[in-house]
């Protein structure tokens, strides 16, 4: 009986013993958490003589269904598998070698000739291995987990230790009926050869410089496309878009507006974080000019160094741009969460109902980065909140 042989991948490597394995008329059967065109370049002249290979993805990859949003920690790792195809972290230097496209153009010319890839869409979990079916004998090497560079031995990757078994009949047998019980599961394994061979053809495919633009915005925003609904859109019945701040504004200021009415109403809180100059204080008066054409009530909290700003904009001043709009907000300062008492921009702090604001607008909020702490012991028998959890409880949760 034959016995299993071992690869660490330093002094003995998976690829040199593939090298022999593959031969004329060899049918391949792998099931891997990823796919890398380098691999195929490593083999290549091997894998060119097969009859035919079958690839499983052990997890759902390059299939179209988007997780749903409560799921987005599967979503990232199944975008990292995908991006494999192109060269995995450890195969940097590979691709530093400009050598991709040939690469890509001769591994799709390939897989349309000899290659299926079916993706488990089961959500369960399943192990990676590599079968290799000849005349005369069949083998299984695992455990198999990608199809890279690194796992064939090629790179070292970041393993302190690796060991990958070749398993001779009757273990094969037995890997390779289960490969076959997989394969013909229509439920649970579901066929992405197209897609893959699209995700290739990308790579070598000569597209004009306004669709890459384009692809390019898609993809830093196609999340925020996925959150918009009528729900959370905001109603131009309000009459906003005919206001005097709104036709002040220039697009991208009114793109931005747009958003953050968009998270207030799915998140209940946004950060504009714009450039120095890119007109902040005119996109937020924006939308502090929505919420009150909503009936809504609305404080500004800024340093006292802003206050004729946002004084003059709601101000019966001749130097306020924004008069017709006749804005209604309440200025108070920073400070004025650490005060008990007193007056502060005409309102009494003694009096004041924090909680009964509906929107909060945080000027300069990054001085807010800091906090949190009481500001006395444990022990005291009058512990006073500071700034920042004044803010958090008595105004936003209250509110």
């Amino acid at each position: 009986m034959e016995l299993p042989k071992q690869f660490d991948n330093i002094t003995s490597h998976v690829i040199d013993d593939l090298k022999v394995m593959l031969r004329q008329g060899s049918k391949v059967s792998m099931a891997a958490a990823s796919f890398s065109i380098y691999a195929f370049e490593a083999l290549q002249k091997e894998l060119e003589k097969v009859d035919e290979l079958r690839f499983i993805f052990t997890s759902p990859t390059f299939n179209k269904e988007q997780a749903k949003k409560q799921k987005r920690e599967f979503y990232i790792p199944k975008l990292n598998r995908e991006r494999t195809l192109y060269g995995s972290d450890f195969e940097i230097k590979l691709r530093n070698n400009l050598t991709q496209r040939a690469i890509a153009k001769e591994c799709a010319d390939w897989i349309r000739q000899k290659v299926r890839f079916k993706t488990n869409v089961s959500q369960m979990s399943m192990p990676g291995f590599l079968n290799v079916k000849n005349e005369e004998d069949l083998y299984t090497y695992m455990p198999f987990n990608e199809f890279t560079t690194t796992e064939l031995g090629c790179e070292r990757g970041n393993n302190i230790f690796q060991l990958i078994q070749r398993m001779p009949s009757p273990i094969s047998d037995a890997y390779l009926k289960n490969f076959n019980d997989f394969w013909e599961d229509n439920e649970n394994f579901t066929d992405v050869t197209n897609a893959i061979i699209e995700n290739i053809e990308n790579v070598y495919r000569e597209n004009s410089p306004d669709f890459i633009y384009f692809v390019t915005l898609y993809n830093i925003f196609n999340e925020f496309l996925e959150d918009i609904s009528e729900d959370v859109l905001p109603n131009e019945a309000t009459g906003f878009k005919s206001s005097q701040i709104w036709n002040k504004l220039y697009n991208f200021q009114r793109d931005a507006a747009l958003a953050i009415i968009n998270k207030l109403e799915t998140y209940n809180g946004c950060i504009l974080a714009d450039s120095v100059g890119l007109g902040k204080t005119f996109t937020a008066i924006s939308v502090i000019k929505y919420y009150e054409n909503r009936n809504k009530s609305v404080l500004v909290l800024c340093p006292k160094k802003l206050y004729e700003n946002w004084n003059t904009y709601k101000g019966n001043y001749k130097n306020n741009p924004l008069e017709k709009d006749r804005l209604r907000y309440d200025v108070l300062f920073h400070t004025d969460l650490s005060r008990e008492r007193g007056l502060s921009n005409g309102i009494d702090l003694s009096r004041l109902n924090w909680g009964n604001y509906d929107l909060i607008v945080i000027d300069e909020s990054h001085n807010f980065r800091n906090g949190g702490k009481v500001t006395t012991d444990e022990d005291d028998e009058n512990p006073r909140e500071n700034r920042y959890l004044r803010l958090m409880n008595q105004v936003i949760r209250a509110g």
